[in-house]
């Protein structure tokens, strides 16, 4: 996975971390900057007739300061564990990316495929819906994987290859991969280029109401090279270059 493959809540807790270091070294030289303020004022003060002259600060034992900075690192690990377990469960708290997410009612869904002659994509869950009447192989099922019900399927939109977006050929009514020319069938089963296998997917369910709900929090394994269950060669010119 490449650095610019990170989720937003990935980066967005990297930034924390790192605002949580920044505040705590600022707050450690504060508070060594203050005292030393303070010493320097307290020896400065001229001392007042008929009194004993003031007394210097105690300088801070060896003990003591150990056990305020070890207090001082538990602090800092504490906001820093709280901040990535936070950031950890943000996509299931927000119901994106890497929870159950509502891709709308099935009608719908297959009207819009219908009207255009597409997948539906679903950008909150990164994946398309496609249709789906293939028959089963020996080795692929997806009924059985529950991928599949009712004749559409979710495919992750990430290229198995190297991670880049795989749009829909308009002509070709494949998947292409504009990156390194990955090619895949509506299905996302693999057809051509340097990908190891067909583009991945997710488990769905269709409620009692019709609604479909997309489980993104765990990736299915795209078929292996060589599956074919829609039997549908390209149906017009590639929009990639075959790589």
């Amino acid at each position: 996975m490449t650095m610019l493959a990170l989720s937003t809540g990935v980066w967005a807790a990297i930034a924390a971390l790192a605002v949580i270091d920044l505040f705590a070294i600022t707050f450690g030289l504060s508070f060594m900057r203050a005292r030393k303020a303070a010493s320097a004022q307290a020896q400065a003060l001229p001392g007042v007739p008929g009194e004993p002259p003031a007394k210097s600060p105690k300088p801070i034992a060896r003990r003591d300061f150990l056990s305020r900075s070890l207090v001082t690192s538990l602090s800092v690990f504490g906001a820093e564990f709280g901040g990535a377990t936070l950031a950890f469960l943000w996509p299931n708290l927000k119901g994106g990316f890497g929870s159950a997410i509502s891709a709308g009612p099935i009608a719908d869904l297959k009207a819009e495929i219908a009207s255009t002659n597409a997948p539906a994509y679903n950008g909150a869950g990164r994946f398309y819906v496609v249709p789906y009447n293939g028959a089963p192989t020996e080795d692929v099922d997806y009924g059985l994987l529950g991928v599949e019900a009712q004749g559409i399927m979710p495919l992750y939109q990430r290229c198995v290859h190297l991670g880049c977006r795989v749009p829909f050929c308009g002509s070709s009514k494949w998947f292409e991969c504009p990156c390194h020319g990955s090619k895949y069938n509506e299905a996302g089963e693999y057809k051509l280029g340097p990908a190891p296998r067909g583009m991945d997917r997710f488990k769905m369910t269709v409620d009692e109401g019709g609604n479909v709900v997309v489980d993104t929090s765990t990736i299915i394994l795209g078929p292996p090279r060589g599956t074919d269950t829609i039997n549908a060669p390209p149906q017009g010119p590639f929009c990639v270059a075959p790589g």
